[in-house]
């Protein structure tokens, strides 16, 4: 968060970043912790959550009630959101891979939310573009290290900025 939070400071917005983020989350503690998160009053929030879930294989069904409910929440609270996907790998098989991409844009659409399809695909990019993935992840190549992240960040800033016209004054 403090790469985002530079990011955002550099283009002039007053805004503080706080990440309410656990590390091994899943959709079901994301969900679980959103009375937590919603005390400190957000004017918005970024909902990234899944990757555990896709690293776990739990039913993409799960996942997507999950998140329907956090996105549910905000939208009660009139807190506009971003929603942060990832493409899930072929290992889980056709049918998971489907249902687990379709989540995202699913629930941006049903929650008019702000969507950025997937975190990882300026990494993807850069790899293609010939970097090699040792430098951008941490060694164990599932988590991105901090070049990986400014990647990121600079995918992520723009979605945010637009996320910020959305909160009311």
């Amino acid at each position: 968060m403090p790469q985002l939070q530079a990011w955002l400071t550099a283009r002039g917005h007053d805004v503080r970043v706080l990440n309410a983020g656990v590390s091994g989350d899943t959709t079901t503690g994301g969900l679980q912790r959103l009375d937590w998160v919603l005390a400190d009053r957000p004017d918005a929030m970024i909902v990234a959550l899944g990757g555990n879930d896709l690293l776990r294989g739990i039913d993409p069904a799960l996942s997507r009630a999950n998140l329907g409910s956090i996105l549910g929440r905000l939208d009660d609270a009139g807190i506009p959101a971003l929603l942060v996907g990832l493409p899930a790998p072929a290992n889980y098989g056709p049918a998971f891979q489907q249902a687990f991409a379709a989540l995202y844009p699913d629930l941006a659409r049903a929650h008019d939310a702000l969507l950025l399809p997937d975190l990882l695909a300026p990494i993807a990019a850069a790899r293609d573009a010939g970097t090699p993935a040792t430098d951008l992840m941490q060694g164990d190549m599932i988590h991105p290290n901090a070049a990986g992240v400014a990647l990121i960040v600079d995918a992520l800033g723009p979605q945010v900025e637009a996320l910020l016209t959305r909160v009311s004054p």
